[in-house]
């Protein structure tokens, strides 16, 4: 009887784990769908945007000598405060919508790099940045170390990063805004496999079909701005000029 009880229990246990890997295999993959598709978004704005800023001069003295490239550069930040504010007041399809607007706005925020370099090193280096985040992702989903030590340290290096970047606003060093494309390097490719390794083990918590949802949402977008970012300062290095 009691090995009956024991076999009947392992078999439970073995099909409860094999449930739950599959859950969180799904899981993942709704997260990096989102992710992949908000990035889609973006390039897809942000190159149409960039093609008609480079075939009129008036727009660019619209958009970029006016207080709108203030509401372009600000606007994708308060989308990101509106999500992390509201998550808990929003339904995952409101949540949805507000993903895909601000995936559009980012677009026409990140447009003006069709002014500044040539689109054969923007692809060039969107690709780079597409293998260098796969990798590390992947190795922040498989790996078995802990990586949570890492949090607070990226945490505080991104807070210095986004201070020197204000800072190097007003200087204008070269060498500075060196120093800074190598930190941000550094920093979002760390970032993105603590991020991956955080939104793997926040399934652990999620308790309902709602929550996954939003949860798949929030960890696109954690996910999203990590490669962006990457993409942003690799190119700094990468890209060539026009």
């Amino acid at each position: 009887m009691v090995e009956r009880y024991n076999t009947t229990f392992r078999a439970g246990s073995a099909t409860q784990t094999a449930e739950f890997d599959e859950g969180l295999r799904a899981y993942m993959l709704k997260v990096y769908n989102y992710m992949a598709s908000g990035v889609l978004l973006t390039g897809i704005v942000a190159m149409v945007f960039g093609n008609m800023l480079m075939g009129s001069q008036e727009l660019v003295q619209t958009v970029y000598g006016s207080p709108l490239r203030w509401v372009l550069a600000l606007a994708p930040l308060a989308f990101i405060m509106v999500m992390s504010f509201g998550v808990q007041k929003m339904s995952s399809g409101t949540l949805q919508m507000v993903f895909w607007a601000f995936a559009t706005v980012m677009g026409l925020s990140l447009a003006s790099i069709f002014l500044v370099y040539t689109g054969e090193s923007i692809a060039r280096t969107f690709f780079i940045t597409a293998a260098s985040f796969g990798a590390l992702s992947l190795y922040g989903y498989t790996t078995k170390k802990s990586l949570s030590g890492m949090g607070t340290f990226l945490f505080m290096g991104l807070i210095g990063l986004i201070i020197a970047s204000v800072v190097n606003m007003f200087m204008q060093s070269s060498m500075m805004q060196f120093v800074i494309s190598v930190a941000g390097v550094l920093i979002f490719a760390g970032l993105t496999a603590y991020d991956t390794q955080r939104i793997k083990h926040s399934y652990y918590m999620m308790a309902t079909g709602e929550a996954v949802a939003k949860g798949a949402i929030m960890g696109a977008v954690s996910l999203y701005l990590d490669f962006v970012n990457l993409f942003m300062y690799l190119l700094s290095f990468l890209g060539n000029r026009e």
